[in-house]
């Protein structure tokens, strides 16, 4: 299968799943997977998904990392009527540069991920609708019918990052303060009221 054109879907089903790698869209910075929902299998669809080297550099640069010299997702997909249930788990491998002692550090991200999709709802046409959405935590905008399972992958590895690397035991050496400087600023006025 041409690396460049994603498989659709691997049913829960279908035998040993496989793994397709997958390209940058024309946007420099996205990694796509584009599913489309009517493809989703009834019994539900497991997808893995693997970045090639091109679209690893660039989300690497874009998160300002050294290098990433791996990146995978898989996602187990479910229908509940027009809408998508989406769990799965992204891991990749980072290189970082420790906010201490700037030295090159290694670190592994694995972030779970678990969403709903579902079409928009327009208040007008579904009043019911729009208000069990208000309610509870909204789901996910699908449109078109189709879920990039790329965008959301890079949208939970760039969750996963620490912003704030450090390299095992190193820690920040806070100023020492002067032994002959004051305690406050009243020190010398109030060592100056002592009685003599």
């Amino acid at each position: 299968m041409n690396s460049t054109t994603p498989a659709r879907y691997c049913a829960a089903n279908c035998g040993s799943p496989t793994r397709n790698e997958t390209t940058l869209d024309k946007e420099p910075t996205r990694w796509t997977y584009p599913v489309a929902v009517a493809e989703i299998p009834e019994t539900g669809g497991h997808y893995e998904i693997s970045a090639d080297a091109q679209t690893r550099a660039v989300i690497a640069a874009s998160a300002s990392l050294r290098d990433m010299p791996q990146l995978d997702a898989t996602f187990d997909l479910t229908r509940l009527g027009d809408s998508v249930k989406v769990r799965g788990t992204v891991r990749a491998k980072v290189g970082q540069t420790c906010v201490v002692t700037l030295e090159p550090i290694d670190n592994e991200v694995s972030e779970n991920i678990d969403l709903l999709f579902s079409p928009p709802v327009d208040p007008l046409l579904d009043p019911e609708a729009a208000r069990k959405s208000e309610k509870g935590e909204p789901p996910e905008p699908l449109e078109d019918g189709n879920l990039d399972l790329g965008t959301i992958a890079t949208e939970f590895l760039i969750l996963g990052l620490d912003p704030y690397p450090r390299k095992p035991g190193a820690e920040f050496d806070l100023p020492k303060e002067r032994d002959d400087a004051p305690a406050h600023p009243f020190a010398a006025l109030a060592a100056l009221k002592k009685p003599q």
